[in-house]
């Protein structure tokens, strides 16, 4: 993956959102009876713009684009600008520097074992809970899903499908998006097709098996598509082949475009069956992408400046659709809503009871006022972003204003190639979404104000940066169960790669 993302409220905000914590769960919308289903879909490196809906040109996203005009639309969601930071913060309701995470591999893409999950939440609560695709929270037994909540687990390892880096990170030797050997609750299972399709089948199976127990379901499918390496089913690749010109880039986008469009057409599957099953009137189906852009950015980035990887608005805004018939009317909001939103929603809507500890972890506001009313008052917050990866075992306080920025609902400050030092821009969103026009030098009592929010937000997080200094393993752990299963062992190339000790700065591996 790349770099990592942090967003997270500013103290004060936080103050006043636990001030009125005990009210924040205490009345909700669920029942023994009332309570649904939740199917959570969460792309890897799909950006905003890559949907036809949002505009995109050459893309064709018909399924996603009906599923978006039957659903709650927050237009102005951010997430971190990678994914393992954002799946965290979804996880758990708060930063994922909070969480130890400040890169996507190295061990500092580790899921902190004191966190909670949103599955175990979900699960003390009465829900069975399934994982399918991606996890990318740590691939040691005490990291697994299976150990975090999950009853039924289809997972790749790593950040993605065939990725092996130094230590404890990386999926089974010699996968490809074709085929590949899938941890299924602990025993690697290989198999035939291609890795999307193997995940969204494995899903509608588990769902299946489930929908007549009288028991609500959490399934969380996170496809690895449409990630690089950019490989498409070749049918649908050559779908866009001649839309994307002869450039350097073309046979990649033409693949991400395909991989885009392989995903549109499970998720229409999936929704049909749900359909004939009778599951869609309870069920709520939520459809999020995990950072900015990639590949498509090069033919359309939503009017956005910045990919993946960077603190910019295109490296963070995110779609956020959810829909459940007949509770939520289909509607645009355009308050500041964040990934950290997303675990104190669902333990709302199904009605959870959270502990002090678990109310003291989460940062993120529920967003059930929005999807009941999208014109329901929000009060402003502040949300901050840094994407980390500074070199392991170095002074993060070296890498404090490097890539990173604070968000309010109308400004947003940015330190691209700062250091120690600061280097802030900024920028009014309410004129100037595309970031193009820095006015820091005529508002300078605005950057100091947001400038000090970030100091003590930098200051706040340091004590939770546990994994910083861990050093992996000799064997990445699905490398070595797989071989433990199969037989065979490491190669002298192999044994290299996952080295904990080898030299890690950044640039020397390649990026997650």
């Amino acid at each position: 993956m790349s770099p990592i993302s942090f967003i997270v409220l500013l103290p004060r905000a936080c103050a006043l959102l636990f001030l009125v914590g005990p009210t924040l769960f205490a009345t909700t919308v669920a029942t023994t009876e009332t309570r649904p289903n939740i199917l959570f879909i969460l792309t890897d490196d799909q950006g905003y713009g890559d949907l036809s809906a949002h505009g995109n040109p050459i893309l064709k996203t018909p399924h996603l684009d009906a599923f978006r005009e039957q659903s709650v639309r927050f237009n102005d969601f951010h997430v971190s600008p990678t994914c393992a930071p954002t799946r965290s913060a979804l996880y758990t309701g708060r930063h994922e520097f909070k969480n130890g995470i400040t890169h996507t591999i190295l061990e500092r893409e580790r899921l902190t074992l004191d966190a909670t999950t949103i599955a175990q939440i979900l699960k003390k609560a009465g829900y069975t809970t399934g994982i399918f695709g991606k996890w990318h929270l740590g691939d040691e037994s005490a990291y697994q899903p299976a150990s975090r909540g999950y009853d039924e687990s289809y997972i790749h390892g790593g950040g993605g499908i065939g990725q092996s880096y130094p230590g404890s990170c990386g999926d089974a030797p010699g996968n490809t998006y074709f085929n590949p050997t899938l941890l299924h609750n602990g025993n690697f299972e290989k198999t035939n097709g291609y890795c999307t399709d193997l995940f969204f089948a494995q899903a509608t199976r588990w769902i299946e098996s489930r929908k007549d127990s009288g028991q609500p379901f959490f399934a969380t499918l996170t496809t690895n598509a449409p990630h690089s390496p950019y490989t498409a089913r070749p049918a649908d690749a050559a779908l866009y082949r001649d839309k994307v010109g002869d450039g350097p880039d073309a046979a990649a986008i033409a693949n991400f475009y395909g991989m885009l469009h392989n995903i549109d057409e499970n998720v229409g599957r999936l929704l049909a069956q749900l359909d004939a099953w009778g599951l869609s009137r309870n069920t709520l189906v939520i459809f999020m992408n995990d950072n900015g852009g990639t590949a498509g950015t090069k033919v359309f980035n939503a009017g956005m400046r910045g990919p993946k990887g960077t603190p910019w608005l295109g490296g963070t805004r995110a779609m956020a659709f959810w829909r459940w018939p007949e509770h939520f009317a289909p509607a645009d909001v355009e308050a500041l809503t964040a990934h950290i939103d997303f675990f104190p929603t669902l333990a709302e809507i199904a009605g959870a009871k959270l502990d002090e500890r678990t109310r003291a972890q989460v940062e993120g506001r529920s967003l059930l006022p929005l999807l009941q009313n999208p014109k329901t008052p929000w009060d402003e917050r502040t949300l901050f972003t840094h994407v980390g990866r500074w070199p392991k075992l170095s002074d993060p306080g070296l890498a404090k204003f490097k890539n990173c920025s604070v968000r309010e609902p109308r400004w947003h400050l940015v330190s691209i190639e700062g250091g120690r030092a600061p280097a802030w821009q900024l920028f009014d969103l309410s004129t100037d979404r595309s970031e193009l026009h820095n006015i820091a030098a005529q508002n300078p009592d605005v950057v100091q104000r947001l400038a000090r929010s970030y100091d003590i937000w930098w200051d706040s997080v340091q004590p939770q940066l546990v994994n910083e200094n861990v050093i992996g393993p000799r064997l990445n752990p699905f490398a070595e169960l797989y071989w433990k299963q199969f037989g065979g062992g490491p190669s002298p190339a192999q044994l290299h790669t996952m080295d904990p000790h080898r030299k890690m700065e950044e640039g020397t591996t390649k990026k997650s």
